[in-house]
């Protein structure tokens, strides 16, 4: 089924349960616009909201994921330059929030599919996904260096849990291009795949997690989330009513039932 997003800028098909969301200015290497962004901001939100939709796959048209921000259009953006500097700081965390943040905030499997570059709230936007799955000849720079920017979108936040404290200074201070295998190395994205193939890998993937346990996966996404901002004893406690939770679920008795006749499940998200 596909998705009227507004504007020919975002593409999104929901099918098999996966939304596909396709960032659509390729002849801008897919950079943010004021077109493109709030359509993927709604898209995010409904989507993740969306009762048919079990997984959510992000990715650019053309030889590019997303290369952030439109750096042609920074010099010259009327509508920012008559904005006080408490006004330009309260519309930034609003965009923030409901982007990146809104990304986060999914309780469905998230994937982000790179065919080529992802840079500065691009690569932000990639790591605010679950999983990254990139083209060999993708790779990615933080870029704000570059242009005199401190960073947005959650970048330093995200950066930081991808990579850890050491290597995302480097990789912030020096803006540089970090091709796929390095990528992968230092746990950037998940896996490497062909050019001509990650499309359609991509979307197996999703598919694979869109057709499973939803309430568990859920919990699962929460759980991952505790794990990063509380203490052994809260996590625990924590896991205890998801865990439960979840065995009352028909996914669990199917499931069950699954493994004892040998056969694989069929989950519908109950």
């Amino acid at each position: 089924m596909e998705i009227d997003t507004g504007t020919n800028e975002l593409l999104c098909v929901v099918k098999d349960g996966v939304a596909l969301i396709t960032l659509n200015r390729p002849e801008a290497r897919n950079a943010m616009s004021d077109r493109l962004t709030p359509a993927l901001r709604t898209q995010i939100k409904e989507r993740g909201d969306d009762p048919n939709v079990g997984a959510l796959l992000i990715t650019g048209a053309g030889t590019a994921f997303c290369s952030g921000g439109d750096v042609k259009g920074m010099g010259d953006r009327s509508s920012k330059k008559d904005m006080g500097y408490d006004e330009r700081v309260a519309d930034l965390r609003w965009r923030q929030a409901n982007l990146t943040g809104a990304l986060i905030a999914v309780r469905k499997p998230t994937i982000a599919a790179l065919p080529g570059a992802a840079a500065g709230a691009g690569l932000a936007i990639a790591l605010a996904c679950d999983i990254r799955i990139a083209a060999r000849s993708a790779f990615v720079s933080t870029g704000y260096a570059r242009v005199g920017l401190s960073g947005d979108y959650g970048i330093a936040w995200l950066l930081t849990r991808a990579v850890g404290s050491v290597r995302a200074r480097e990789l912030m201070f020096t803006a540089e291009r970090v091709d796929s295998e390095r990528c992968e190395r230092i746990g950037l994205v998940n896996r490497i795949v062909d050019d001509a193939k990650l499309q359609d890998e991509a979307f197996a993937f999703a598919k694979s997690l869109a057709e499973g346990p939803r309430v568990a996966l859920r919990n699962m996404k929460d759980n991952l989330d505790d794990a990063l901002h509380v203490d052994y004893a809260t996590a625990l406690h924590r896991e205890a009513e998801r865990l439960v939770q979840a065995s009352r679920t028909a996914d669990h008795k199917e499931a069950v039932r699954a493994f004892v006749e040998k056969r694989k499940p069929v989950f519908t998200g109950r």
